[in-house]
């Protein structure tokens, strides 16, 4: 057998080595998968699902948008996500609705899996294992700290695709081996390239912990700062300071916890893995520790400094997602060993209120919605509602225009209209400035149309027709009656009216 052959083979006994579950471990896992869905809920049409799922229906169906995709293509030209997704439905057949619960689902449950290959690198106690992976499935939808990031989002999109394989890489690290690692790292560049940086970074810092090599770490540094952006457009400046995420400085106190605290809780950590020789743990802690130590300065300087408020967009600060979801594990992990057990009370008296708190608080965000928003359910949400009725009895080159803030509305639940409606639309002020915000070059085309709208809660038909002359606006959706305006559809919260 050739040498060529060997590798191969010594890879493939790699790859099986970290997929191969007992069937205890893999029905285990299931539970956890499902606990976690049914504890944080799943909303496939919300947030940023309206900036990630129009990409896939633009490559499922060419004829959709065919004005204003640059707002959600922006994203979708610099991952494989939309290909990935629109791939897996051509070759199953099935409804996208569909496609997009399982992702979501297989995705918790990778992350599950590879936090505890992670524990099992870390911990020698099978309890201490299976409290770290169950810590993770009980706070997904944590925030971290002022990053607006959640572990893992109620929707599939390319963070949660992802997240199993940085974890995954550092359990290949770990074992040293670096080529397995990149692998995983490579599959997150396609689908996440940002996080895949963060992911490579720590890499570099682990192998620098390890061997004390100053060189690694300071590569480790420079990874984040080798990318350069022309000045943006004036119109960028609003954009920019309306996320107030981007700028450490701008953060509140309570967040600032959320940036230090884990400094502390790892020197901790640290220090308990030294006196009980746990080396992994140990070195996973201090690794962490400088992880984070390199971020910190670079998102202080980027928001003190006016000049580079186009770089602010790289927001070092989600750094903190990675570190989150290991200090879980390793935080899960202590618990069980040291305080958990086998004591099955201990464990009901930690994981019943966290859960019950984390879903209280998914039922808060999404008040007016399913807690599971099923594939083929009618929407109990009357926005999500009459977006349905949109894409079912209008022209598939209709342009609409909403409230340009409808999204912050509340009973509206952050639902896409664009993902739901798949109709165009004029940009709004909620998701399509998230876009311009890494995208500075539409930052002048989208304040004009926000613009064009403002003021909309007192608009009259005649100011509708305006935007009909201006844009082509052929439909809107408002919720008050308006003279004038014929209106096909209309429920408890919302009309949709014909230009």
């Amino acid at each position: 057998m050739g040498f060529e052959s060997l590798r191969g083979c010594h890879l493939f006994n790699n790859f099986h080595r970290i997929v191969f579950l007992k069937a205890k471990h893999f029905f285990i896992l299931l539970l956890l998968t499902l606990g976690a869905l049914l504890v944080h809920g799943y909303h496939p049409w919300a947030e940023d699902a309206e900036i990630y799922v129009p990409g896939v229906e633009k490559i499922l169906h060419p004829e959709l948008f065919p004005f204003n995709a640059q707002f959600f293509q922006s994203h979708a030209h610099l991952t494989l996500f939309p290909n990935f997704i629109a791939a897996s439905v051509r070759l199953t057949h099935l409804p996208l609705s569909v496609m997009l619960l399982f992702w979501q689902a297989a995705s918790i449950f990778l992350l599950l899996l590879a936090c505890w290959q992670l524990s099992r690198r870390c911990f020698s106690d099978e309890n201490a294992c299976w409290a770290g992976v169950a810590l993770v499935a009980s706070l997904l939808t944590v925030p971290v700290a002022g990053t607006a990031l959640y572990v893992m989002d109620q929707y599939i999109n390319p963070r949660n695709l992802v997240a199993f394989a940085v974890v995954f890489a550092i359990v290949e690290m770990l074992d040293k081996k670096y080529v397995l690692a990149g692998l995983f790292l490579l599959f997150a560049a396609v689908v996440h390239p940002l996080m895949s940086v963060f992911a490579l970074s720590f890499c570099v810092v682990l192998v620098g912990v390890r061997g004390f090599d100053r060189r690694y770490l300071n590569f480790g540094i420079l990874l984040p700062f080798g990318l350069s952006f022309a000045p943006p457009p004036p119109a960028y400046h609003p954009v920019a300071l309306a996320h107030s995420y981007f700028y450490l400085l701008r953060w509140h106190w309570y967040e600032w916890l959320g940036v230090l605290g884990p400094v502390a809780i790892l020197w901790w950590f640290s220090k308990v893995a030294r006196s009980r020789q746990l080396h992994n743990l140990d070195l996973l802690c201090r690794a962490l520790i400088v992880y984070e130590l390199v971020y910190l300065p670079a998102a202080i300087v980027l928001s003190i400094l006016p000049r580079f408020e186009s770089l602010a967009r790289l927001q070092p600060m989600r750094c903190l997602y990675l570190l989150y979801v290991l200090m879980f594990v390793i935080m899960g992990g202590l618990l069980g060993e040291y305080v958990l057990k086998n004591k099955a009370w201990r464990w009901l008296a930690l994981f019943v209120p966290l859960c019950g708190g984390m879903f209280t608080a998914q039922r808060a965000l999404f008040p007016s919605s399913a807690h599971i928003e099923w594939p083929g359910a009618a929407p109990r949400n009357g926005w999500a509602q009459a977006f349905v009725w949109i894409r079912e009895n209008t022209p598939t080159n209709a342009i609409f225009a909403l409230d340009p803030v409808h999204m912050r509305v509340k009973g509206e639940d952050e639902q896409g209209f664009r993902a739901i409606a798949q109709r165009s639309r004029l940009a709004d002020d909620a998701k399509d400035s998230g876009a311009v915000s890494m995208f500075p070059e539409m930052a002048e085309e989208w304040q004009r149309q926000v613009q064009a709208q403002a003021g909309w809660e007192k608009f009259q038909a005649q100011d509708f027709l305006q935007l009909r002359s201006e844009y082509g606006v052929s439909w809107v959706v408002v919720r008050q009656p308006v003279a004038g305006l014929d209106c096909p559809y209309q429920n408890a919260v919302v009309r949709v009216c014909r230009l």
